[in-house]
């Protein structure tokens, strides 16, 4: 049978060497909160949000990331979403909020308004919007060395801000225009739909023109985000005649592709002090999987090929997580030594059981994956050895 065509094979190897490492950014966990809020109570609804929030929402997913996605949320509602990321947070290596709507700054402080709010004197702030800082102070917080991304797309005219100036008299003018730019922490990269202190634009299509051109950029997989965001800023600049320009404020410390099988560097890369037998595995997975796509010629074997290596490093990540809730066990145990007191068992118990929970719970999940990869190889076949045709 003919060989793939070769940048056909380099794609496919880089991405499977990316699905294979543990220290490959496919093998991170990336998580987005993806909100937006058009049907305003005390204002007029807003006609882009919804749309944009839900289109950003599918392109993330399809960018490998798992989204919240919240539409046209009251306060309570708002904070259940923020709640449930924050949730997923501790295990994610990239974390992402995007969020279209009504937003305000006051005293240089940022507010994203729920759609129930009314905002009729100062105190409500408190009681009925989200502190963008407390969303931010989640996605920084224990994820030292973590990529937080956010997009804001909340900078248009928004008459509830108005209504709190004029509940606030001379202090009035601590209600600023647009929304206020924030100083973040290593790691944190700020997108705003224009320059802080502006007004963006609604848009006359489904989608605003700064989520139009955000779309259009997270199509482009061979593109790290500060080229995304350039793109971005000119086809803004190019649809609004000027008006609105787009701007951010960054504190990565490297690189970010959104499509991570594109990224340079996407090929197989060992561990740093990886073992002699763990170096061979490797190497041997590899070559197997060389002459795998060489042989194949079938689009959908190639990427079931792809699938299986996926679903076995994830059954990986699973015993591994296990071995070391199990070696959590035993040092609880010893922690605690031979209690006698009943606060103290009852502590030891709760402790215990807490991870003896999550051990079963992905036992349950190991025995999903067990069955979808006993259905994948079946379809498959066996894979050559080093050395077989």
């Amino acid at each position: 049978m003919p060989d793939r065509p070769a940048s056909g094979l380099a794609f496919g190897l880089a991405l499977i060497a990316a699905l294979l490492l543990p220290t490959s950014a496919t093998a991170e966990r990336r998580v987005a909160l993806v909100l937006g809020n058009s049907a305003y109570v005390a204002a007029t609804s807003l006609a882009n949000p919804a749309n944009d929030a839900s289109d950003v929402g599918e392109a993330l997913k399809a960018a490998g990331f798992e989204v919240i996605l919240g539409l046209d949320l009251d306060k309570r509602g708002f904070d259940g979403k923020v709640r449930d990321f924050s949730r997923l947070l501790p295990q994610a290596e990239t974390s992402v909020l995007f969020y279209a709507g009504h937003g305000l700054q006051v005293s240089g402080r940022n507010y994203l308004v729920p759609i129930d709010a009314r905002l009729e004197t100062e105190r409500d702030l408190d009681f009925e919007t989200v502190a963008l800082d407390f969303v931010l102070r989640q996605m920084e917080l224990d994820r030292e060395g973590k990529t937080n991304i956010v997009f804001l797309d909340a900078c248009r005219d928004n008459p509830l801000a108005r209504n709190l100036a004029r509940s606030m008299g001379t202090r009035s003018a601590s209600v600023g225009s647009g929304l206020a730019q924030v100083d973040t922490g290593v790691g944190t990269f700020i997108a705003y739909s224009t320059q802080p202190g502006n007004v963006a634009l609604d848009g006359q299509g489904r989608n605003s023109p700064f989520t139009a051109a955000l779309l259009d950029g997270l199509k482009q997989p061979g593109r790290n985000l500060t080229a995304l965001m350039i793109a971005v800023r000119k086809q803004v600049l190019a649809n609004t005649n000027g008006r609105q320009v787009p701007w951010d404020h960054s504190a990565l410390t490297g690189e970010f592709y959104f499509h991570v099988a594109a990224a340079p560097g996407a090929l197989p890369r060992l561990p740093p002090g990886a073992s002699a037998p763990e170096t061979e595995a490797m190497q041997e997975r590899l070559h197997q999987l060389e002459l795998e796509l060489k042989r194949r010629t079938d689009p959908n074997q190639t990427l079931n090929l792809v699938k299986l290596e996926q679903l076995k490093e994830r059954m990986r990540q699973l015993e591994e997580a296990n071995r070391r809730d199990q070696q959590r066990i035993f040092d609880t145990y010893n922690r605690y030594g031979a209690v006698s007191d009943a606060n103290a068992r009852n502590a030891l118990s709760r402790e215990v059981g807490s991870i003896q929970l999550e051990i079963s719970r992905r036992g349950q999940q190991q025995k999903q994956l067990r069955e979808e990869i006993t259905g994948l190889e079946a379809q498959l076949g066996p894979l050559p050895r080093r050395g077989e045709p």
